[in-house]
């Protein structure tokens, strides 16, 4: 399983991995997967000491494990942490407390790849420039600079190295999800082959810097004439894959309310304005920042809200948008059979009890029936439906987990600031205008056109597609291929009753044939004949035995 990975590099971070798993009390699964088998046929040695005796959850001894392996596991448990419709609230909750933070590199080891980011001395681009780093990841690290005519920026610096690690890492990971997918039956349900690839391509757009500067310019658009928030300008001309140069927004951290206090601010007004904000990228633009936690949040001096760190981004379709606001109407409004109907369409159209799936929701649903609006928990209730789904092993489109994720984030700051905040009064007039836009008269006759289109294009293409259907008919090349999963069951059941019936004309033919055989016994070949017709005998026996237990057993199956 593990051979293809053989490179020296490779087997040493393997080894390094199924180290720290077997330290913090996974080497069981170390061993299901193949991964010591395989390291000690390469000749590296596991310590299969007794792991460290400590008071941890599972929980809580994954994310220990993944803080020390380094910041692609970091990141992944950050990607984790979004899936709500995987794990449980212990799990995300353990998952959230992954921390990037690591100690920032000397300036002196980042000077050359920023000289070459820049094209030309830091010196002669800059005034002045902070050696010192503001604030340190795993992915890159952050100094605040001067430009001649003043203006203040921050170079975000990738560093050095990290995507030669990152793609080892990657690589790994993603053989790792396949032979638990195969292996560990019982961790399928995670999904570990989805993951790892919504993790790849999520962490491969976060390497790119330039990528990041283009979703902030784009939000920044969907914002233009709006004065209660604030995205940093991007610099193109020092701004590509390693580097961006984004201007300094001095604010007060999301985290520290009381600097909010102390500077006078209203909380329960930049709730409402924080929850605009976010529900307008979600259900108005359909682009959304995944990440809204209290440190990529400033909130000004003149009351406006700053955005920063727009690496990972969130992009939703009209229909989704519509979708997700249908589900919201149906939450507010207690209206069971619409939550269902948009929940399964998410599914996918995977087996479920839709009758028991309808029926939990519409108690889910009921035992807010009666309740205030502003007592409502916009967030909490997406999250017990996705709990719900989770007993169904339904699993949520990647985009959706997202939104959601940042849907628990928004309403959490939200009443940090102001514990009356009301995130469903909020959502309303977002909600009601996505669903007006749907069927306003622009809306209907754009998707009218569009519809109309199709059906000329499929004209068109009629008579070409019927000729082609009759010179196949004519050249004898008209095939159809039905299948089913009932004709094929019964085919087999077919076959095994014949194969049933063809023993048992054997066994019926050994039976007479023995007898014929040991009624001519006499005269010399008496002896002869006598151990033939024995042997026809116990042939006859064991074709029997094996019928009675063919029987059985296929009656024994489901």
């Amino acid at each position: 399983m593990w051979e293809t990975l053989g490179t020296v590099r490779d087997l040493g971070r393997l080894q390094e991995i199924a180290g720290v798993l077997i330290r913090y009390g996974f080497g069981d699964l170390v061993r299901r997967i193949g991964l010591a088998a395989a390291l000690e046929r390469a000749g590296r040695l596991l310590h299969w000491g007794e792991p460290a005796r400590v008071p941890l959850t599972a929980p809580q001894r994954v994310r220990l494990a993944m803080q020390e392996l380094g910041p692609t596991f970091v990141k992944l448990g950050q990607i984790l942490a979004t899936r709500v419709d995987l794990f449980s609230a212990e799990w995300i909750a353990e998952f959230s407390e992954l921390q990037n933070a690591v100690p920032a590199l000397p300036y002196a080891q980042i000077r050359d790849q920023l000289e070459r980011d820049l094209g030309e001395d830091p010196s002669q681009v800059f005034a002045w420039l902070d050696e010192t780093p503001m604030a340190a990841a795993s992915l890159a690290q952050a100094h605040r600079a001067r430009l001649h005519d003043g203006r203040q920026v921050v170079l975000k610096v990738r560093r050095p190295g990290i995507r030669d690690v990152v793609e080892a890492d990657l690589r790994l990971l993603a053989r790792l999800a396949e032979i638990i997918e195969a292996q560990v039956p019982d961790l399928r349900r995670y999904r570990p082959t989805e993951v790892v690839a919504q993790f790849t391509s999520s962490l491969r757009r976060e390497l790119d810097f330039a990528a990041e500067c283009r979703n902030a310019e784009r939000i920044a658009r969907n914002f233009a004439g709006r004065d209660d928030i604030l995205i940093p300008g991007v610099h193109w001309q020092w701004t590509c894959e390693s580097l961006n140069v984004q201007d300094f927004v001095e604010g007060i951290a999301g985290r520290d309310l009381a600097a909010v206090d102390a500077a006078g601010l209203d909380r329960a007004a930049l709730a409402q304005r924080g929850a605009g904000i976010v529900l307008k990228m979600v259900l108005q633009d359909g682009c959304f920042h995944a990440d809204p936690h209290p440190g990529n949040i400033f909130y000004l001096h003149d009351g406006r809200i700053g955005v920063i760190d727009f690496g990972m981004v969130g992009a939703l379709s009209e229909a989704r948008r519509f979708q997700i606001a249908q589900l919201l109407h149906g939450l507010v409004d207690q209206e069971p059979e619409a939550v269902a109907d948009i929940l399964l369409d998410w599914a996918g159209g995977v087996a479920v009890d839709e009758g028991r799936l309808q029926q939990d929701i519409g108690q889910f649903v009921d035992q807010y029936r009666g309740v205030p609006l502003k007592d409502l928990r916009i967030g909490r209730m997406l999250a017990d439906i996705t709990q719900l789904l989770r007993s169904y092993q339904l699993v949520l489109p990647a985009d959706l987990a997202l939104m959601i994720k940042a849907f628990l984030t928004l309403e959490g700051m939200g009443r940090q600031l102001d514990p009356e905040f009301d995130m469903a009064s909020a959502a309303r007039p977002y909600v009601e205008r996505v669903v007006l836009q749907r069927y306003a008269p622009k809306a209907l006759l754009k998707r009218g056109r569009r519809s109309l289109l199709g059906l000329v294009d499929l004209a068109g293409d009629l008579p070409r597609d019927l000729r082609r259907l009759v010179q196949a008919a004519r050249r004898g090349r008209l095939q159809l291929n039905v299948q089913t999963s009932a004709l094929a069951g019964f085919g087999d059941q077919v076959n095994k009753a014949a194969n049933r019936m063809v023993v048992g004309i054997i066994t019926a033919a050994l039976i007479i044939g023995s007898s014929i055989v040991m009624h001519s016994v006499g005269g010399l070949s008496s002896r002869w004949l006598l151990a033939l017709g024995v042997a026809g005998f116990v042939g006859a026996g064991l074709c029997g035995v094996w019928i009675l237990f063919s029987i059985w057993r296929s009656g024994r199956r489901p």
